[in-house]
């Protein structure tokens, strides 16, 4: 990468961020707006494109914006203490774990409907009797 920079589009193929969503990161204040050339290109640097992939896996790990703003500042000051990094990714993991657990009651919902189910005739159908009477489920969340 020269020291000049790289345009946008080649910083989103750099970083696997798309177009739009490196704008809205500027918009969001995830990225601070880089420089523009003198026809209004904007022009990324290759601290631009580490962090633009920073942020990329921080939204595939499912972390919300602000988490990744308050991660990206801590890493932006790396005399600090992870404590805070920590404290934000066991918040995530425990966000996780009840997604986890709420997938896992679908799924039992889901076979219990399916096992039910008698190839016969719609006003037999477990499968319908199930999603029209959510108090047959045997989990209230899922």
């Amino acid at each position: 990468m020269s020291t000049a920079g790289v345009a946008i589009g080649e910083a989103a193929r750099r970083s696997g961020v798309k177009v739009p969503t490196i704008r809205y990161y500027e918009q969001v204040g995830l990225l601070p707006e880089p420089p523009r050339t003198d026809g209004n290109r904007r022009l990324y640097q290759k601290g631009d494109v580490r962090r633009l992939a920073f942020i990329r896996h921080a939204r595939e790990l499912g972390f919300d914006v602000d988490s990744i703003r308050a991660l990206l500042e801590l890493q932006d000051n790396p005399t600090q203490s992870c404590a805070t990094a920590d404290s934000i990714a066991r918040a995530r993991l425990v966000e996780v774990e009840q997604r986890i657990a709420s997938l896992l009651a679908l799924k039992t919902e889901l076979e219990r409907m399916v096992t039910g189910c008698e190839h016969g005739r719609v006003d037999e159908c477990r499968v319908i009797e199930i999603l029209a009477d959510h108090g047959k489920c045997l989990h209230e969340h899922h």
